[in-house]
């Protein structure tokens, strides 16, 4: 290590949430603050995937805490129960504004650099003032394209100079960092269309604990939770249960497949679509699907190996704007996946380009459930498909490597300050 950084994050999500931009924000932090970097973030209390605040924690109070090594500077939001667009927008800027103050109080600590993950025109501002008042270099780090996918799901009604207001409004946000960086070859080309040149760019992909993420036996207390026997097939999907995945396709598909006993599926996550789903399955008496909250972290492996085939639903219209983290512990965990992604997207070239998984066309209930029949009825290429997902994450994704070339990064930009 060529030298001890000062590293700010600020960002609307953070551990102990167990999912997403959360998981990976805690996971980062500690291992940075592990290697003897400072490290403080300034972030909400955890809140996601179930939209309410987690136990322990205030909604509306400011509050400091040492986890893991990490400074943590919690900050007021309002968390709305059921989210709505307008209520999102309400809930990112009551964060915005408890968290600006705070922000600018770490212009005395001086750190080294600012790293702004979430919503960019939440957490940038804040971000920026205190990188440019401190001399800080700032990275900001792109997960979502979040004003491409509220615009092509409707999230966001605009007539035609809102959205070229929004849309300058982005690209003024991406010149003014030091670093952008995102999570996939794709994501990176579609930052270049938006104007960030190649050396401002980085890929820094989302990881997969694999000493903690592997594969193990199917037999165990969340499948036994679940009521499913060793000689059904369980079709899981795990993770956020919100807008941009359009899971109703899963329950369309578990209705086209409610003749076949053998195959049996499972939802589990939270999120602001869960309630409308679990609805609609006892609409359709669909006694071929359960739901299960989001598990805790500990049983995250074992949720993972409970399930024969796993499933990462994406609507077309957004498939290229968003790269789910759920698949990186899915590859982990060694289980095949049916993919509703099209030719040429990040998702698709994984699983078809490592042999990893099954793909079939977006926003297709027949699509979807011929490619879970295809994989329930031969065990044999669950197992090929499981044990090449394996390989692609200890290849790929391990956690170390990917850490150890970030720290690498944010030293050599350090390095270019007053340059």
């Amino acid at each position: 290590m060529s030298g001890t950084l000062r590293i700010l994050l600020h960002s609307n999500s953070y551990a102990p949430e167990v999912i997403g931009t959360g998981k990976y924000n805690g996971e980062m932090c500690e291992w940075l603050a592990a290697r003897d970097h400072e490290v403080r973030v300034v972030v909400p209390p955890p809140f996601y995937p179930q939209w309410r605040v987690m136990e322990g924690h205030s909604a509306w109070a400011y509050r400091r805490e040492r986890v893991g090594g990490v400074d943590v500077w919690r900050c007021p939001t309002w968390v709305p129960a059921e989210p709505s667009s307008m209520k999102r927008i309400a809930h990112l800027a009551s964060f915005a504004a408890s968290s600006f103050l705070t922000m600018a109080r770490q212009v005395r600590w001086r750190p080294d650099v600012v790293i702004v993950t979430g919503p960019p025109a939440v957490c940038f501002p804040g971000a920026w003032l205190t990188a440019r008042l401190s001399g800080a270099k700032l990275w900001l780090h792109v997960l979502d394209f979040e004003l491409d996918a509220a615009l092509q799901l409707g999230m966001l009604s605009t007539g035609g100079s809102v959205r070229r207001f929004l849309y300058r409004a982005e690209y003024l946000l991406l010149r003014r960092a030091d670093r952008v960086s995102t999570i996939s070859e794709k994501m990176l080309q579609r930052l270049s269309s938006k104007g960030v040149a190649n050396h401002r760019s980085y890929l820094f992909p989302n990881w997969a604990d694999t000493d903690f993420i592997r594969p193990l036996a199917q037999d165990n207390e969340v499948r036994r939770k679940l009521g499913v026997g060793s000689e059904q097939v369980l079709v899981v999907y795990a993770g956020n249960m919100g807008e941009k995945q359009g899971l109703e396709l899963v329950l369309e598909a578990a209705d086209r497949l409610r003749e076949r006993p053998k195959i049996q599926f499972a939802m589990i996550g939270e999120g602001a679509a869960r309630e409308k789903l679990e609805r609609t399955a006892r609409q359709r008496k669909l006694g071929n699907v359960r739901f299960l909250p989001v598990q805790p972290l500990d049983l995250l492996p074992f949720a993972l190996a409970a399930g024969d085939i796993h499933l990462v639903v994406q609507r077309r219209d957004v498939a290229d704007l968003v790269m789910p983290s759920k698949l990186t512990n899915i590859l982990a965990a060694g289980r095949p996946s049916v993919a509703t992604v099209d030719p040429g997207t990040a998702v698709f070239e994984v699983l078809s380009g490592y042999d990893c998984g099954i793909t079939v066309l977006p926003e297709s209930a027949t699509e979807l459930a011929s490619g879970i029949v295809t994989l329930a009825e031969d065990a044999r290429m669950r197992q090929r498909l499981g044990r090449n997902a394996r390989q692609y994450a200890e290849s790929h994704l391990k956690k170390d490597d990917i850490l150890a070339n970030f720290e690498g990064s944010l030293q050599q930009l350090v390095k270019t300050r007053g340059k």
